[in-house]
């Protein structure tokens, strides 16, 4: 490649960083002329042919529809809850386990999410999660960061093991189930080193850029239940992923955590000794009711630096006739749909397959499309959004309320998806050129293959993150970059099932701060045009992972610990 040509295949990466992160521009403009910047310089430097170029915008319009009911689905759900007031009751409730913001954040912003990337994937858990912990009573910011950082570790096995077991799988050529089973296992088994403390991370994350005083030390202050929390996740995700297959460790490993740490939260064990609030849950909460839920509480964090702010407050009580039960029975639904949905046993994943729109050989091309809209997670929300209306008896009109209000945030996310999408389907459909050159992710993968060659563990899960912040989808990136972890780890001598763990890991990070997530959940907690914003809170979670399980095989490798 010359100059140019690597200019031309980072731009997609580059024009995101300049852009969204560093101009700090709205994603509805930001991604427009990212589009318009690399579509250009495709045609004339990598020299794609247009009519490849024209096929790609019109796939990323299929795709970005996709994305686009997800979004609309989980702002629907969230809107009916709001109106049917089991947004208050959830959040009531809550404090009947711990009213203390850093014990919420490891249940429902790590363990959650793991068990709803299990059942779903595909963007799924930032879309429920982030509006739940928003309706909760966090600032949305934090809300939608702490969602995206901790979408990453399960979604080895999102999807019901979808991004190992397709895209592993098809990444490679043939390989067998126990191939998939080693690498699955080598990749559970780094993850205990790095993922267990990515809930820590997060409260200190929460503490720091959140809380009231800005402050590390409240973080630290719940380490001990922070890391409960991410071993609670990465043991049981292991010791499943080693006997039942890659299929279940993130739904079982969401599950264990769960049942852990709400159990010790309700017990005090392992729980802050002080309960730390946002400054607007000062009065919300009353000192009874404290001490009730965290017996020996001495003191409310931040309140002896805030002598204005009163700590006192109501009880927890019922709204709208609600119990916590009926509150909490839609996302029950969700969860259980999900799963059904997925199960290649059952009927359901047939049935809602069997309604597909398909564009084959777009313009003549050998690009197609598909869009299976009874199976993608946002028809489930809408079914349950609408289950819940009967099931919470909410009139009519508040109903219509709710869908209008959702159907009007949607707008800026259109515009934004509907140029990203179609960016990133020019970069990764390049291979087609009359400039003798593989496609741009490719020349990219090669490019760093070169370059690092007997430091390639320190590399590989950067390609995995590249996949997955482009692509949009640990799979895609799995099954783009799969072959070639592959070739680079047989050519430099190095086991290829460690290789193609780090691949899989480095997919995972690239979550956090992909473009596609970052923009669909912002749309969900309607903080559109903070999309850059958001991808600067995120991106050193992401390089602490990536960095960490590249350090940790290079290191096995280098001192002959791991083979």
């Amino acid at each position: 490649m010359t100059f140019f040509q690597a200019l031309t295949a980072a731009m997609p990466v580059l024009a995101v960083l300049l852009f969204l992160v560093m101009l700090r521009m709205p994603a509805s403009r930001a991604m427009g002329l990212s589009l318009v910047l690399v579509a250009g310089l495709a045609w004339w430097v990598w020299q794609v042919p247009g009519i490849q170029i024209a096929a790609s915008i019109l796939e990323g319009w299929v795709i970005s529809a996709s994305i686009l009911i997800i979004v609309f689905g989980a702002i629907v759900l969230l809107n009916t809850l709001k109106v049917s007031g089991a947004v208050e009751v959830i959040r009531s409730g809550f404090t009947q386990i711990s009213p203390d913001r850093r014990v919420q954040t490891v249940i429902v912003g790590w363990l959650f999410v793991a068990f709803l990337e299990g059942a779903s994937g595909f963007g799924t858990p930032a879309a429920i999660v982030a509006p739940l912990l928003l309706a909760l009573g966090f600032p949305a910011m934090a809300a939608v960061v702490l969602a995206l950082i901790a979408d990453s570790a399960a979604v080895s096995y999102g999807a019901v093991g979808t991004p190992v077991i397709v895209g592993i799988g098809q990444g490679l050529a043939d390989p067998t189930y126990d191939e998939i089973m080693q690498i699955a296992v080598t990749a559970s088994t780094i993850d205990l080193f790095v993922a267990s403390f990515l809930p820590l991370i997060m409260v200190l994350i929460l503490t720091r850029f959140f809380g009231e005083n800005k402050s590390w030390r409240e973080g630290l202050g719940a380490w001990k239940f922070a890391l409960l929390g991410g071993f609670s996740f990465t043991i049981p995700a292991l010791l499943v992923a080693k006997t039942l297959g890659p299929e279940f460790p993130a739904i079982l490993g969401g599950l264990a955590g769960l049942v852990i740490t709400v159990t010790a939260a309700k017990k005090g064990f392992l729980t802050p000794k002080d309960v730390w609030l946002f400054k607007t849950d000062r009065s919300e909460f009353s000192a009874n009711a404290l001490n009730e839920h965290a017996p020996g509480l001495v003191k409310i964090q931040g309140c002896e630096k805030s002598p204005a702010l009163s700590c006192l407050a109501v009880e927890p009580k019922q709204h709208h006739g609600l119990s916590l039960y009926q509150a909490w029975l839609p996302y029950v639904l969700v969860a259980l749909v999900l799963v059904l949905s997925r199960l290649d046993f059952l009927p359901f994943k047939g049935w809602l397959n069997s309604v597909s729109l398909e564009f084959n050989a777009i313009l003549a091309t050998e690009i197609s499309a598909k869009l299976v809209p009874f199976y993608l997670p946002g028809a489930l929300f809408i079914l349950v959004a609408l289950v819940t209306l009967a099931l919470h008896k909410v009139p009519l009109k508040q109903a219509g309320l709710a869908w209008g209000r959702s159907a009007k945030v949607m707008l800026p996310t259109i515009i934004a998806l509907g140029a990203s999408v179609p960016m990133v389907r020019i970069f990764l459909n390049s291979g087609v050129n009359e400039a003798e050159l593989l496609s741009m992710p490719m020349e990219l993968a090669a490019l760093a293959a070169t370059t690092f060659e007997g430091n390639w563990p320190l590399a590989a899960p950067f390609v995995g993150a590249l996949g997955s912040f482009i692509a949009g989808s640990a799979t895609f990136s799995n099954m783009m970059f799969a072959q070639f972890q592959e070739s680079t780890a047989l050519a430099t001598g190095l086991p290829t099932h460690w290789i193609l763990a780090l691949q899989m890991l480095g997919a995972n990070a690239g979550n956090m701060i992909c473009v596609v997530n970052v923009v669909a959940a912002a749309s969900v907690v309607n903080l559109v045009g903070k999309e850059g914003q958001i991808i600067r809170y995120t991106l050193m979670p992401m390089l602490f992972y990536v960095i960490s399980v590249g350090s940790i095989v290079w290191l096995g490798l280098s001192l002959g610990l791991i083979s």
